[in-house]
């Protein structure tokens, strides 16, 4: 008869398992983004996945455009057994973006949908004149 070693008793299979660097290669909590351009704006799609629309705000300061999104952790339902592995992301984030000095929040577009985030910016050319080249004349000696 083989005597086999016993493993420790807390030892947990599936957590060791997830903790391979396969499985947690390329995580991130970041908005996970995609911005087209088109010919008249800008169309930024943001994935959400979990986020509730109440809970997303968007805010225009300084020509940034500012997306915050929060899930609420005491909402989590209270259920027997712990964890295996948890990586849905809880609590907030924010991501900003440049849209120009012109742009005012009356002028973005936004909605949600199935997790997706869809913001509309309309490109608008700077009003700020770039100022006109002067060239400084060379003297011959």
């Amino acid at each position: 008869m083989m005597m086999i070693p016993r493993r420790n008793h807390e030892f947990d299979l599936l957590g060791e398992m997830f903790r391979d660097p396969f499985f947690t290669e390329g995580e991130s909590k970041v908005m996970k983004t995609d911005i087209k351009e088109k010919k008249d704006k800008y169309i930024i799609d943001i994935d959400l996945p979990g986020y509730e629309k109440e809970n997303i705000k968007l805010e225009v300061e300084d020509g940034y455009l500012t997306v915050h999104a929060t899930i609420d952790n005491d909402k989590e339902e209270k259920e027997e057994g712990k964890y295996v592995r948890k990586e849905r992301y809880m609590g907030s984030c924010s991501r900003s973006f440049y849209v120009g000095e012109d742009i005012e929040s009356e002028d973005i577009k936004a909605s949600f949908k199935n997790g997706i985030l869809k913001i509309e910016i309309p490109k608008k050319e700077e009003t700020k004149k770039l100022p006109e080249k002067k060239y400084i004349p060379i003297d011959d000696e």
